[in-house]
């Protein structure tokens, strides 16, 4: 799954934040409830509910209700899309904006 930059924005926006970034990395070990989120921060309940709504809007997180319970977990597909997107960017390939270094016209002196 590819995505436009201003997509890439966006989910790097959602994961921007300490909160959230624990949460989807407390995720990374499999499906949570809310009260097992919870229990790992010391925040309220509508702050947690606040940072699941972005990560839940954004794609990478995923939610369930089961009764009262909201579980979550994490959308493989989007995180495995931000990590070739990563990948891509290191490696430098010939797909990204940097393109070939051969077309590029300007003139660099030693100083």
């Amino acid at each position: 799954m590819k995505y436009s930059y201003a997509e890439y924005v966006s989910l790097f926006k959602a994961i921007s934040d300490q909160t959230r970034l624990k949460i989807v990395d407390l995720l990374s070990s499999g499906e949570m409830c809310a009260c097992q989120l919870l229990d790992n921060f010391n925040i309220t309940q509508p702050t947690l509910s606040y940072h699941m709504r972005i990560l839940c809007e954004s794609g990478i997180v995923t939610g369930r209700r089961d009764g009262a319970w909201m579980y979550y977990r994490i959308n493989g597909a989007v995180i495995e899309a931000i990590s070739d997107f990563l990948i891509e960017i290191k490696s430098n390939n010939e797909q990204g904006i940097g393109k070939s270094k051969d077309n590029c016209n300007c003139q660099i002196s030693n100083l």
